[in-house]
C-alpha cells in the first residue's frame, strides 16, 4: 500500500471549494482546499500541494510565482519550474512541435500588418480574457485589442481564426500521471467580430467558458494523439513528468492537427466526463 500522503488542493479565495467535480478527489484522499494566497497556511506541512483552482493568478502573475518558488519542488505540482513556463503563452515557440501560427507583438512593438480573420490574446491570460476574434471588416477593432494588451505591458498574439474550429471544435486531451485519461470535445468559444463578452462575478472569464455544453466527451484521431503524446514528452525531458496536462488542439489548414494551447497550471480537467478520471487524478497525486 502506498504512504498517505497529505495533500492541499490550491484554490483561490473566489472559488474557495475548488469546481464540484473534484470533490471526489478531495474526498479520496481527505485532502482540504486552501487559497494561495492565504497567509495563514503552513504549506510545509503537505506532502503535496496540488495546483488546482487558482483563477485570479493571471492578474497577479508575479507574486502567484514567487508563491510557487517558495513552496518549492518537493512539494508543488505541478513543479514551479513549469508553472513558469506554462504561465507565459511565449512557450509555444519553445516546444518544438505544430502550433497555430503566431505572430508576437510586444510593448512598443509596430502593429503587425493583419490578413484574413484572426485571433487576438494576451501572453499572460486565461478564461479567454481580453480574447477576440475579427474578421477583415473588423481589423481596426483587433489593432485596438492589440494596443491595448500591450498598454498592459503584456505581449499579443495574433493568429489565423482555424476555421475547423466551428464545425469540429476542439480536441482536449487530458494526461493524468502523464498518461492520457480521456478525451474532451470543446466547442467554439469566440464568436465572430468581438471581444470575447466576460461573465459577471470576481473571476469574471469569457461568459462562453460558462456554457453547460462546452465540453463533451469525445474521440482522439491517430495523429491527434500522436501530437499529444510529442507534446508532453517535451514537457517531461524539459521539467520532468506532469502530474497533470491538458493539451489542446485543433485542425490546422492542412487537415494536420496543430497545438492551440497546452494547460499545465490551472486547467479545468472536466473529470466528471470521464468515469474513474477522480480516482486516477488522486492516485496519480499519492504517488507523484
Amino acid at each position: 500500500m502506498l504512504w498517505r500522503v497529505r495533500v492541499v488542493l490550491v484554490t483561490c479565495s473566489a472559488l474557495l471549494d475548488g469546481r464540484d467535480d473534484e470533490a471526489v478527489v478531495a474526498s479520496l484522499l481527505a485532502a482540504e482546499h486552501r487559497s494561495w494566497d492565504d497567509p495563514g497556511v503552513d504549506w510545509e506541512s503537505y506532502d503535496r500541494v496540488v495546483i488546482r483552482s487558482t483563477w485570479d493568478y493571471t492578474a497577479r502573475v508575479g507574486e502567484f510565482l514567487a508563491w510557487c518558488d517558495a513552496v518549492g519542488p518537493k512539494r508543488l505540482r505541478n513543479r514551479p519550474d513549469l508553472v513558469a513556463f506554462n504561465a507565459d503563452k511565449r512557450y509555444l515557440l519553445e516546444l518544438g512541435v505544430e502550433t497555430v501560427p503566431t505572430v508576437f507583438v510586444g510593448p512598443g512593438e509596430p502593429l503587425p500588418s493583419l490578413d484574413g480573420e484572426i485571433v487576438v490574446k494576451p501572453n499572460i491570460s486565461a478564461g479567454a480574457r481580453d480574447t477576440g476574434r475579427f474578421g477583415p471588416a473588423f481589423h481596426a477593432t483587433a489593432s485596438a485589442l492589440i494596443e491595448r494588451i500591450q498598454a498592459s505591458g503584456r505581449v499579443a498574439l495574433v493568429q489565423p481564426y482555424l476555421s475547423s474550429v466551428d464545425h469540429r471544435g476542439e480536441t482536449a486531451l487530458v494526461f493524468l500521471g502523464g498518461d492520457l485519461s480521456h478525451v474532451l470535445r470543446k466547442r467554439a468559444v469566440l464568436a465572430p467580430d468581438e471581444v470575447a463578452p466576460r461573465a459577471d462575478g470576481a473571476l469574471a472569464p469569457a461568459a462562453a467558458m460558462l456554457r453547460e455544453d462546452l465540453v463533451t466527451p469525445g474521440v482522439v484521431e491517430p495523429a491527434e494523439l500522436a501530437l499529444g503524446h510529442r507534446v508532453i514528452g517535451a514537457v517531461s525531458e524539459r521539467f520532468g513528468r506532469p502530474l497533470y496536462a491538458r493539451v489542446d488542439l485543433v485542425m490546422g489548414p492542412q487537415g494536420r492537427p496543430v497545438l492551440l494551447e497546452l494547460e499545465v497550471i490551472e486547467p479545468a480537467l472536466y473529470l466528471d466526463q470521464s468515469p474513474g478520471a477522480a480516482q486516477r487524478l488522486a492516485d496519480a497525486i499519492q504517488s507523484s
